[in-house]
């Protein structure tokens, strides 16, 4: 058995005398607690959801931009008409067009992390599926990345906007800011996100919805949060 660190002692303490799952803002505060490494570590949240994933009406995806952002920005492309391109890249777009994108892409340019296309675009784009698919950069409608108005979408995700999607374990991972946020800033986020799964709760989901909802740091044991 592995030896657990000073700091991996003092935080497991932390966590022990937490004794249960925490109301958000006390939660924040014994994440803000721990000891942690010289860098800037990512506040993520994890919900388990009583839903079947297997079931197409039942798997939840979407995106949601963090009312106090999270720290991180993104490169975005837009695949758009020439009359959109010059607004698209105002808006934050590393790439803006269409087939001169597509080719650019096919021939193995990938230095992006968020692809958004206008409606009109998709029959262009579909060319780029088993690119795009694999890596999960497909723009698609329920996630927010294909839409009339790019301009908007390109800033939003450009400033963090972030996508979500159910696993097959029907648990839902999101990046809610960096452990350097104040935690009133980390609770505005968390308390945004929970209200936005609540949003989303499908009508055929029975019994207890939200099961578990932890918060955690990059390299910090997991705080429970009573919802």
């Amino acid at each position: 058995m592995p030896m657990l660190s000073k700091r991996a002692k003092a935080n497991r303490e932390i966590v022990s005398k937490a004794n249960g799952p925490q109301p958000i803002p006390e939660a924040v505060k014994v994440l803000k607690s721990f000891k942690g490494p010289k860098f800037d570590q990512a506040v993520d949240v994890c919900v388990n959801l009583g839903i079947d994933p297997k079931q197409a009406d039942q798997q939840l995806r979407g995106s949601i931009s963090m009312p106090k952002g999270v720290g991180k920005t993104a490169r975005v492309i837009c695949f758009c008409g020439t009359d959109k391109v010059a607004a698209a890249k105002a808006a934050g777009a590393v790439e803006a067009g269409a087939d001169d994108l597509i080719e650019k892409i096919n021939g193995g340019w990938m230095d992006f992390e968020v692809a958004v296309a206008s409606p009109d675009m998709m029959r262009v784009v579909s060319k780029l599926g088993k690119v795009l698919g694999p890596k999960g950069l497909m723009p698609s409608p329920k996630a927010g990345t294909v839409t009339p108005d790019v301009v908007t979408a390109v800033k939003e995700y450009a400033a963090g906007k972030i996508e979500y999607r159910t696993d097959d374990g029907g648990n839902i991972h999101c990046v809610i800011g960096k452990m350097s946020f104040s935690e009133t800033d980390l609770v505005a986020n968390l308390q945004h996100f929970i209200h936005t799964i609540e949003r989303i709760k499908p009508a055929s989901a029975k019994g207890t919805y939200i099961k578990k909802c932890v918060i955690s740091g990059t390299m910090t044991p997991g705080v429970q949060v009573a919802v």
